[in-house]
Parts: C-alpha cells; structure tokens; sequence
C-alpha cells in the first residue's frame, strides 16, 4: 500500500516526523504544527496578485515567525539588556523572565516555514495545497531538529512524487549514516571529554593546555554536527530523498568566504538569499555591502544563541570576510578543490588553509565559551600563561590523546575531499572496520552514561 500510493507515504512520513519530535517534548508538538499551520496559511494569502496585500501577508508571516522565535529563545536575552540599560540611568526595574525551555530545533523550522513563504511571494514557488505535502517539508525527521534547512523548490517536488525504493540510493545512505556515527560517536563524542575538562575550569591549565582545548572544540563541533548531517542525508535516502549539502569539508578552506561556502552551507545562503541580497548585497557600493556583511554575520551569530559570546563570534568573521571582500577575493575559490589534481597541498595552499583554520578556531573560542568574559578570560590565560611560562610547550599537554581522533579525521576528510558525497568504500575491511569501531564506542559511551547529544540540537 505504502509504495503505491503517494498520499499513504506522505502520512507515513508525516506521523514517523512527528512521533519523532514529541518524542523529545510532546508538548512543543502544538507549536510546530502551529508554526506549519500559519505558514501553510500566508503562502495563499501572499500568493495575492494584488502586490500591496501580498507584501502585507508577508510582513505578517516574518512577525509570527520571529515572534515566536523571539519568546521562546530572545525574550529572556532582551529583557536582561533593557534592565542593564535602565540601571545605567539610575532606574531600577524588575522585569519578568519567562521559565520557558527552549523548543528543540525552533530555529530551523521557522526559516523553513519563512524560506517558502518568502518563495512564493518572489514568484518562485507556488502555494502547496494539499497540507500534508507542506508539513513533510517542514517537519521532514531526519532535518527537523538540526538541519541542513531545506528549499521548498528542492524538497517539495520530491515529496509530490511517489517514491520507490532503490538499493542504490539506499546502500549509499547506509555509509553516509554509518561515516556520519563515526564522526559522532569516535571523534566527536571522545573530544567531548577533554573540551569539557579544559573550558569548565581553564584557569588551572597552562597556555599549551587550552590552544589544545580549542583545537579539540573545533573537531569536536566539526564532527558533531557534520555527522549529523551525514546521518540526516542518510537516512533521507533511505525513504528517497536527496537532501542539500551541508558540508564540504570547511577546515580545508583557504580563506573565510570559502569556509562559509563549506560549513553549514545550507544556513549561509539561506541568510545569502532571504537577508544579504534584500538588504541590497554588494550591488549598492562598497560601503553598503560592508554594513551588510556585518549584519549577516551579527545575525548569524545571534541566531545561534541569545547571548553576547555568539554575537562576537559572529563580529570575528565579519571582521575576517571584511578584507576579502574590500579586495574583491570573496569569491576567488568558488568551485575548486584544495589539491586537486595531486595528492599533497602545495606550500602556499598548506599556510592558507593552517592560517584560516587558526583563525576559524580562535573564533570558536567565543562560541564554547559560556558567556563573553569566559571566553575573554579563556584567550587572556592563554597568553599570560605562555608568555610566562614559555617553557610548557617542551612537555606534553593535558586532552593531547585529542590528536589521535583529529587525525583520524583528518584524513577520512582529505580522501573524500573531493566529492563529499563520495562515500564509496570499495575496501570492505575498511567499511566492517568503521562499523565495529562505531559500535564499541557507542556502546561504552551508554555505559558510561556520557551525555551524547548533538552540539546543534540546542539552536
């Protein structure tokens, strides 16, 4: 039944989607079917060949959008901020705080529901009418929570077409599911240790200790969040999807721009498309599209969290893309790979990945960091620390078994560098290897009890 009727599969889907999120809090489901309910509604009404009417509903659509979001993830954020500001005036307020958990992934299923409606009030995407078709889109398991945020115009017309399986399609989602564990349980969730350990408490290590700390973060979220991904594009095929890509190995990059072409690609040319590009882009001069890359960026930043630290973070690649894009070289390495024709990076390519990964990590000092003067603190004990104590670079630091899991990915990422759904392994020692591997280290984290979550599950 299921395989022969469209309608069937769509439901099939739909329950599986959202059983899979009240799962986690049955009573965050009402929301999500509200925010679907909404969007489902406006993209009618924006439809609207009257232009005024059609702009009117879309205003209303980003309000509800980011009313929501602002409750659930800002309020508190704002509210704090504005009592601050009083105070410097001398006024004392009390303002209420709202004890609300947040909505696991609110943030990516409201740009889901604004990315259609923005679509269709631009001409590019008709209004769906069959309700349930809309709700795959947006509430689609296996990117619902985490991502990668999809296109209406990508996914929809895959949800309106009847699915067969395919034992190709369904083979490779197996290795992207299994390479997307590994990446999660071995290197992700074993750095997870020694992050926690050096950033929790970072004023008893020594400078080398926390460089080492950062190093291990940027692995770790590296891994987590792009073996979710893996794990997402994975078992979409297994129902015959084909999601967007949402990485392509970024610590490759040789500058900034390509990083962002690299790392969460699916969220920076969502902010490309519905923010950068209304705002004007770069078409308006040089200082217009300074001042929108720092809004893009400042806005990236705080789309990740409701606190200061994100908003830095996102200023420092702000201030990194800057140069780039004064030059005119944002937009030098768009399609080429790093090495690509040979097997070792050349000099010049080897310093410019090593200095965009310095510069990427020094950033995610900001975004683990707990709040700003955390991370403030963190990189002034690292220089204090080693200028002091130049000496602690001769003995072996704390978390350094956190080089054995980076170089394990380092290299399963150079072999596939090229083609980042290429995961093809013919050598089936290799592929029983990972499997075991995932396995034992899955199996001790349960024993164990370690809190495993994905990193991105609290945006």
């Amino acid at each position: 039944m299921f395989h022969k009727k469209l309608s069937w599969q769509n439901a099939l889907v739909l329950g599986a989607s959202y059983f899979f999120y009240a799962w986690w809090s049955w009573k965050f489901l009402g929301l999500l079917v509200l925010s679907t309910l909404l969007d489902y509604s406006y993209g009618f009404l924006v439809a609207s060949p009257k232009r005024r009417k059609a702009k009117l509903f879309l205003w209303l659509s980003i309000i509800n959008n980011l009313g929501i979001l602002a409750v659930f993830k800002y309020y508190n954020f704002f509210a704090l901020q504005f009592q601050q500001g009083f105070e410097l005036l001398g006024w004392h307020t009390h303002p209420v705080l709202l004890n609300l958990a947040l909505p696991i992934g609110i943030s990516f299923y409201t740009f889901h529901g604004m990315s259609y409606v923005f679509d269709i009030y631009r001409g590019h995407q008709k209004p769906v009418r069959n309700f349930i078709d809309y709700a795959v889109f947006v509430s689609f398991f296996p990117l619902l929570v985490a991502g990668p945020i999809e296109r209406a115009n990508h996914l929809l017309p895959q949800i309106q077409k009847t699915r067969n399986f395919n034992f190709s399609q369904a083979k490779d989602g197996c290795l992207l599911i299994l390479w997307g564990v590994f990446k999660k349980v071995v290197i992700a969730d074993s750095l997870a240790d020694t992050v926690e350990l050096i950033f929790d408490d970072y004023t008893r290590y020594n400078g080398f200790a926390l460089l080492m700390g950062a190093l291990a973060f940027s692995f770790q979220i590296y891994g987590d969040f792009s073996g979710y991904s893996d794990i997402a594009l994975g078992t979409a095929k297994l129902f015959g999807f084909e999601l967007l890509s949402n990485f392509r190995f970024p610590y490759f990059s040789r500058d900034i721009a390509e990083f962002w072409r690299r790392w969460h690609i699916s969220l920076s040319s969502w902010f490309r498309d519905y923010l950068y590009i209304p705002l004007g882009g770069s078409r308006n001069g040089k200082f217009k599209a300074v001042v929108n890359t720092f809004i893009i960026f400042l806005v990236s930043g705080f789309w990740h969290g409701a606190s200061w630290n994100f908003i830095v973070w996102g200023g420092i690649h702000a201030c990194g893309f800057l140069p780039l894009l004064l030059l005119n070289r944002n937009r030098k390495h768009l399609t080429d790979v790093v090495a690509q024709n040979s097997i070792f990076p050349s000099i010049k390519e080897l310093w410019q990945m090593i200095s965009t990964f310095t510069f990427v990590t020094f950033a995610w000092v900001f975004f683990r960091a707990k709040d700003l003067s955390h991370a403030l603190g963190y990189i002034k004990q690292i220089f204090v620390s080693i200028y002091n104590q130049p000496q602690q670079f001769l003995s072996a630091p704390t978390g350094k078994n956190a080089i054995f899991y980076i170089v394990m990915v380092v290299l399963g990422d150079w072999y596939l560098r090229r083609n980042e759904r290429q995961y093809k392994f013919t050598n089936k020692v290799l592929l029983v290897l990972l499997a075991v591997i995932s396995s034992v280290y899955f199996i001790k984290q349960v024993l164990m009890g370690s809190n495993s979550s994905f990193i991105y599950f609290q945006f």
